[in-house]
């Protein structure tokens, strides 16, 4: 049987004029587990993605439960525990801009597509965290930023 090296990924590699072993992919080609996203970063296309995308994940106690460790994994240390903006990063002063609510105000009336786009390519102050979050994982992320939206709600309504 023939035996084929594995070269590294910048080594060298003789079998390549140019003596280079990492190839640039195929004209028009994409990674398998691409995801196209056709928004970009301004405020139209935010509202756009409002009106086009709807959340493909059910509100389910599991897929709220993965939202919530997103949540604690991504958006706790700017966001707070309960969305409220008042996460870690902004109490100790490390970060000096104070993030947006997403638990009141105007994020309320957000729809899910523009939360999700808001996740992918960043809002005002916050970055992008497409690359670090699945899509589906943004969704979840979506509804578990509902139900904080809904506590909120519940603690602001008073009692008949």
């Amino acid at each position: 049987m023939f035996y084929s090296p594995a070269y590294k990924t910048f080594s060298g590699n003789p079998n390549f004029r140019d003596g280079m072993t990492m190839r640039t992919p195929a004209g028009g080609t994409v990674p398998g587990d691409y995801n196209p996203f056709e928004y970009s970063l301004d405020p139209e296309s935010r509202i756009k993605a409002g009106i086009e995308l709807v959340n493909p994940v059910l509100p389910t106690a599991e897929s709220i439960s993965n939202g919530k460790k997103a949540y604690s994994a991504f958006c706790t240390g700017c966001h707070g525990s309960g969305g409220d903006g008042d996460g870690f990063l902004y109490t100790s002063k490390l970060y000096p801009l104070k993030p947006r609510s997403l638990s009141s105000g105007n994020s309320v009336d957000l729809k899910d597509g523009e939360i999700y786009h808001s996740i992918t390519l960043g809002f005002g102050s916050m970055g992008a965290h497409g690359a670090q979050i699945r899509p589906e994982e943004r969704w979840m992320l979506v509804l578990y930023i509902r139900t904080l939206q809904e506590d909120a709600k519940r603690q602001i309504t008073p009692k008949k």
